[in-house]
């Protein structure tokens, strides 16, 4: 009875026949032997198809499976140091379970349209593993991260009835003839999870319906979102940063190989480190100031004005207090600087922007009800949240890390578009 095993199992059976089932990802001859380079999902082997060692059936099959045809294989497993699983196969039956004519996606160059409208095929190349692998990994970590602090997964809804952010970016839809909203972000269920757990994490997509088309925004991405019942502001900067340096270190460690893939150059990432810098919006804005870059004191910072601060950096750099008049309605302002609030964003170095995006809340009821006013939002759909200002109310924070920037950091990418399996943006919601 042959083994059955999986690619990157094999390894484990040096010196014995195995079966393996896959796809061919590549081929070349050379006289009598044909080399075929066969993946699983696990890894990538070479198959080594000698004429003398198989029957004609068999090396007329190695010599006409097309690219991405599926096949089933036995074969011996033998050690092969320039290999980069360290093994390859010598074949010995071979057959093919379906064939693949005219396979789109070949060796030559292809334009980003081509390869988005063929994204479904696209996610087999080995650059698009490499980088799934990653954000597979950066998951896990995520996940472990908050696991090991004894984190509650609170799972929120995807339709609710009011903004966390306000109505201007939210994708609008009939809900049994009442108007609802595809999530922007779980943080305002998250509060009240948190006084009931204490501290808690979701994690999901969200939707922002931003007519943006940079290289940075997608209209459908995931985030993981803590929230911490009497934790301040400091206390939530803290959680960040140790919070992305244990996924750094994560993928550093787990996933070298995938990093070599993609060459990215990890000098700064390894120096991904507590404490990160801390800059109060005032004096990010005096960097900008003497950057001579265009920004008026009191605005948001656009994409640009995170790349040149951020760049200034060896590390993700925290930038807080920002004019209450930027942010959202929820989050607490400063009481010896009302001005200001208590928000912090985290900006990625090397030009990638932010990756975090967080506050201290508000926890006054009467406080925030203005708040909701001054906004024109509905009061009848905050009911549920003034009420956690009601009964029981304390200091708490939270933040949230989007996962496809964070990918696109960490993997050095010029592009969100590759960090998700099939991403939305604005023009594309196919396939």
């Amino acid at each position: 009875m042959v083994d059955k095993v999986y690619i990157s199992e094999t390894g484990d059976y040096e010196g014995r026949e195995v079966l393996l089932e896959g796809w061919l990802y590549n081929k070349r001859s050379s006289g009598k032997l044909r080399f075929l380079l066969v993946r699983d999902g696990t890894d990538i082997i070479q198959c080594v198809v000698f004429k003398g060692d198989v029957t004609e059936q068999t090396f007329e099959i190695a010599d006409k499976i097309q690219q991405e045809a599926s096949c089933r294989i036995i074969g011996t497993v033998k050690k092969d140091d320039r290999s980069p699983l360290g093994y390859e196969l010598q074949v010995k039956e071979m057959e093919i379970i379906a064939s693949s004519e005219d396979y789109p996606i070949t060796k030559k160059e292809h334009g980003v349209d081509f390869l988005m409208d063929h994204r479904h095929l696209w996610l087999r190349s080995t650059r698009q593993h490499a980088i799934l692998r990653i954000r597979h990994e950066i998951i896990r970590a995520a996940r472990e991260f908050f696991d090991r602090r004894d984190f509650v997964l609170i799972d929120t809804p995807i339709f609710t009835p009011n903004a966390a952010e306000g109505t201007t970016n939210l994708f609008e839809t009939d809900y049994f003839g009442s108007p609802a909203y595809l999530t922007q972000s779980g943080q305002l269920y998250g509060e009240a999870a948190a006084m009931a757990f204490g501290k808690i994490y979701c994690f999901g997509p969200t939707f922002r319906a931003e007519k943006s088309k940079t290289r940075r925004h997608l209209t459908e991405f995931w985030m993981i979102e803590p929230e911490v019942a009497f934790n301040d502001l400091n206390d939530n900067m803290v959680l960040a940063e140790e919070f992305v340096t244990h996924i750094v270190k994560s993928v550093l460690k787990n996933r070298k190989r995938e990093l070599d893939k993609l060459e990215r150059d990890t000098t700064l990432l390894e120096k991904v480190e507590p404490p990160f810098p801390r800059l109060h919006y005032k004096k990010a804005a005096e960097i900008l100031k003497n950057c001579e870059e265009d920004f008026t004191f009191g605005d948001d910072f656009g994409a640009p004005h995170e790349t040149l601060i951020g760049e200034k950096y060896e590390k993700p750099v925290m930038i807080h207090h920002y004019p209450a008049g930027v942010k959202a309605f929820y989050m607490k302002r400063d009481p010896e600087e009302p001005e200001f609030a208590l928000a912090v964003d985290m900006i990625a170095p090397e030009g990638y922007g932010e990756i975090i995006g967080g506050s201290q809340r508000e926890d006054d009821h009467d406080v925030l009800l203005g708040r909701i006013r001054e906004h024109n939002l509905p009061e009848e759909a905050f009911q549920w949240y003034l009420d956690l200002r009601k009964y029981g109310s304390v200091p708490h924070s939270g933040f949230g890390l989007g996962i496809e920037r964070t990918v696109s950091w960490i993997c050095g990418l010029k592009h969100v578009r590759e960090t998700i399996p099939f991403p939305r943006l604005m023009q594309r919601i196919y396939p």
